[in-house]
């Protein structure tokens, strides 16, 4: 049987840290039943509006960067030399340096 401590030294980040992920990836792929599941979970362990608006907030840059530079490529792809910004400010066609 496992003891508390061994379980401590198991957990490599704080449960508010990984709520906060969760969040930005049910952001990230569009889950609004896991994002309202994780929102409620946020706000009942402590974790403010804000926190969770900027781990959204986030999500929603990589999840842009991510849609950017796929247009890109395909554009590259098919021969038209139009490239999109990456919302992180870098210019590269296939990766957004987040």
């Amino acid at each position: 049987m496992e003891t508390a401590t061994a379980k401590e030294k198991d957990m490599v980040l704080e449960d508010k840290i990984e709520n906060l992920i969760a969040i930005g990836a049910a952001t990230a792929a569009n889950c609004i039943p896991c994002f309202e599941h994780l929102y409620e979970k946020a706000i009942n362990s402590g974790i403010t509006i804000a926190q969770i608006k900027r781990a959204s907030d986030i999500a929603e840059l990589v999840k842009k960067g991510a849609h950017i530079a796929l247009i890109n490529s395909v554009n590259e792809l098919i021969g038209i030399e139009e490239t999109q910004n990456l919302p992180c400010e870098q210019t590269a066609i296939n990766s957004c340096g987040c």
